[in-house]
């Protein structure tokens, strides 16, 4: 059986769409934090089971009978996402579980200006040390988080950075499907495996891409962490999310999102969406 947690969230409730394309639905169960959200996965014969990260008693049961189970990394801004994900991999452990899989990132480095690559990389050291076969997912940077991260460049004819680095940005729909490819293989991938499209566009680059999208020019400005700061708070932007998203640009500038892999491609069959289809 294949478990999957996070299956009401956009990438793993992908991927399970993915599987039950290939399995019967009494092959697949779906672990939440609200039942009544996965309800389309019931209306199937999905086994919908209750488990919550920070509820680590509701795990074991909700983790019973995974030949694989595949974790989804924690997204709450403000938790300690090492603690939850310690919490899922010992239940794991309880259950007995065949093997771990965790949606990690392409960037998970320990001392990361990117708060998420470090909790990722934290994450894997867990997983090392659990003793259960596993696989870490390095999904690239989403592309839809271009969305964002641009900044308002429709308004302004101006896409906005404290600082530039390339980045390889990979669709989540890609990601999503990759992931049930390698829960369907016939032999299984160990340890991390890198998932990101062919190319590793820099912000610069992205504003040349809205620039043939919005038939106008739009142009690139580094701003510096203060003066980007500053402008993002005013613009009314939560300070801590500000400072968040630096440690993002920042780790791009060091190079940290640039690496990109061709198993995603080998894996889907076809060439990886590019992010100019997320940017309009």
């Amino acid at each position: 059986m294949i478990i999957i947690t996070g299956a009401t969230g956009a990438l793993n409730g992908a991927t399970a769409d993915h599987l039950l394309e290939h399995l019967a639905p009494e092959e697949l169960a779906v672990v939440t934090r609200d039942p009544s959200k996965a309800e389309r996965f019931a209306a199937r014969g999905v086994d919908v089971r209750r488990g919550d990260y920070a509820e680590p008693d509701t795990l074991p049961a909700a983790f019973a009978w995974a030949d694989q189970l595949l974790l989804v990394s924690s997204n709450e801004p403000m938790a300690d996402a090492v603690a939850l994900h310690r919490s899922a991999i010992a239940a794991a452990v309880t259950a007995g579980v065949g093997r771990v899989l965790y949606t990690s990132h392409q960037g998970a480095a320990h001392g990361s200006p990117s708060g998420p690559a470090d909790d990722h990389a934290a994450t894997e050291d867990l997983l090392r040390a659990s003793g259960l076969p596993w696989t870490s997912l390095r999904n690239g940077f989403y592309a839809h988080s271009t969305g964002w991260l641009m900044g308002p460049w429709q308004e302004t004819g101006v896409v906005s950075v404290p600082v530039d680095g390339p980045v390889s940005w990979t669709a989540r729909e890609d990601a999503a499907e990759a992931a049930a490819r390698i829960l369907l293989a016939d032999e299984p991938y160990d340890g991390p495996v890198t998932l990101t499209a062919p190319a590793a566009p820099t912000f610069a680059d992205l504003a040349r891409y809205a620039s043939d999208a919005a038939g106008r020019t739009i142009r690139h400005e580094v701003l510096g962490a203060d003066e980007w700061l500053a402008q993002a708070v005013a613009g009314g932007q939560d300070p801590h999310m500000a400072g968040f998203l630096l440690g993002m640009y920042r780790a791009a500038a060091q190079g940290l999102f640039a690496g990109t892999d061709p198993l995603l491609g080998e894996l889907l069959g076809r060439e990886p969406r590019p992010v100019q289809d997320q940017i309009s």
